[in-house]
């Protein structure tokens, strides 16, 4: 989808830019280090955070205000909507930023008609999976989740649907067989940032090619009761639940009518009922499932830090027989 050679940055130079979380922040750097010129950015609106709830400022938002680059944060960009003067404020400042195009990535907002067809050379977009497999929300944490052993990014030029826009430039990336989000975000993020510059710079020499119509999936948003674990589950899929929910929602159990947090485990060998545990070594908790079993690795109590499971069983009595509840629910212990 692409072909040799490169575009001089000025014919693309006016750059504008959606984005909120971390990942977008990687691309907004990349880009203006690559010498774009970037005169509005568009970010989520300030969210409350931390145990004062204070308002904290997007990933991107710091960034952008660091680089010294315009923001803007509408709550909506429908005129027809909850906040039409939320969005006729953000037209005016596209208007005013005469933008060639518009660069997204992880913005979380909805881009209306009149966005996608503001700029002249169009809105692309920087979407972590290989389309049209895992569009949607959640992709990272939908492949790890689905045992996917490649992922990448993909350059979209955006329409009115929701990932369907034609692919400009795809690049793979390897799963590792230990990679939680948290890791996996990282390394899609610098390679997003590498490959959204390769674009602009190439731009009129890359083919838009329509996505295919087989091997579409969706990755639905992530909610926070999915990371209640369910030891009637295979062990499989348990463990790559815990990695695809790491950093959020984590996956949790109760122990003693205490709800725990699992961060690590491994499929080990043996047999029970499931959410019982099993006979095993010293420091070692190891667990039934649906389908074989599980060892418990790093473990985290309300309010305390992530800690290795032979620390986690000093000040606390497991033993072989227990049977371990689901978070939300309740245990059902045996001696």
């Amino acid at each position: 989808m692409t072909n040799a050679g490169a575009t001089d940055p000025a014919r693309v130079a006016r750059v504008g830019f959606a984005g909120t979380p971390e990942f977008a922040r990687v691309a907004l750097d990349a880009l203006v280090e690559a010498g774009f010129e970037v005169p509005l950015v568009l970010t989520q609106p300030d969210r409350p955070a931390g145990r004062g709830l204070k308002l904290q400022p997007s990933a991107v938002k710091q960034a952008a205000l660091e680089l010294g680059l315009a923001v803007a944060q509408p709550r909506s960009l429908r005129l027809d909507g909850r906040f039409p003067d939320d969005a006729a404020a953000a037209r005016a400042a596209l208007l005013a930023a005469r933008l060639d195009l518009l660069v997204v990535a992880a913005y979380g907002l909805i881009l209306p008609s009149w966005v996608l067809e503001l700029p002249p050379r169009g809105c692309l977009n920087i979407h972590a999976s290989l389309l049209p497999r895992w569009r949607g929300a959640a992709p990272i944490q939908r492949a790890i989740e689905a045992g996917d052993t490649e992922t990448g990014i993909t350059i979209m030029q955006m329409d009115a649907g929701l990932d369907t826009g034609a692919m400009l430039l795809r690049a793979a990336l390897p799963i590792a067989s230990d990679d939680n989000t948290a890791r996996l975000h990282d390394k899609l993020a610098a390679l997003g940032g590498r490959l959204i510059v390769q674009a602009l710079r190439e731009l009129d020499r890359l083919t838009p090619t329509p996505q295919p119509e087989t091997g579409v999936t969706y990755a639905s948003k992530i909610g926070k009761a999915e990371g209640q674990l369910d030891w009637m589950q295979p062990a499989a899929l348990i463990e790559r639940r815990v990695r695809a929910f790491d950093p959020f929602p984590g996956c949790s159990f109760t122990l003693g009518g205490e709800p725990i947090k699992l961060w690590r485990a491994r499929v080990a060998t043996g047999h029970g009922a499931p959410g019982q545990v099993l006979p095993a070594g010293d420091g070692r908790l190891v667990v039934a499932c649906g389908d074989g079993a599980l060892e418990l690795l790093e473990l985290q109590r309300t309010g305390g830090r992530r800690v290795a499971t032979q620390d986690f069983l000093r000040g606390h009595a497991v033993s072989a027989g227990q049977v371990l509840g689901r978070a939300g629910g309740t245990d059902n212990e045996r001696a």
